[in-house]
Order: C-alpha cells, then structure tokens, then sequence
C-alpha cells in the first residue's frame, strides 16, 4: 500500500442493529485494512467513539428503535480513521 492511500485512512460503515431485546452498534469493516490496526475491538471503540461524538445517542437510539424491525440494521454512514486515531472523514446522520 502506497503512503498517500495509508493516510487516507480505512472506511468503516456504521450502524444499529435491532434485535427483539437489544439495539448494537455494528461496525462494517472493509475487505482490506491498514495492516496498522491489530486490535478490533480498538477500531470499533473509535468508530463507535466517533458516531457519538457526531450524533445524539439517546435521539438516535430512540429513533432506530421506533423505525428498524428487528433482524435489521439502520445504517448510519461512515468513518474513515487511521489506525492511530485520527478521524479522516465520516458522513454520520440519524436516521
């Protein structure tokens, strides 16, 4: 992977799946990933960090629950991050 691609980051879709008795913030990763993330669970603390520095969680929630039958997802939109953190981009609206 060139440097210019490995700065532009990974894009990873973000959703709420909806179940009978939960909703579950749902991370899409992509096929090919910067070797730079080694952990998942770090990239999804971050995207899911992200999603509710950028949305209002109650609203959100309340609002997929209302409107998403369980065994679907609502989705969201994007983040795209490098592996140290840094928010490159997202596109996040509520439902």
């Amino acid at each position: 992977m060139s440097d210019e691609a490995e700065d532009a980051g990974d894009t990873f879709g973000v959703g709420i799946g909806v179940t009978e008795t939960e909703l579950r913030v749902v991370v899409r990763v992509p096929s090919e990933i910067d070797s730079g993330w080694t952990d998942p669970e770090s990239f999804q603390g971050m995207v899911e960090e992200v999603l509710w520095e950028r949305l209002d969680r109650e609203e959100t929630l309340r609002t997929v629950a209302s409107s998403t039958e369980p065994g679907e997802t609502a989705m969201l939109g994007t983040v795209t991050l490098r592996p140290d953190g840094t928010v490159v981009d997202s596109s996040l609206a509520a439902p």
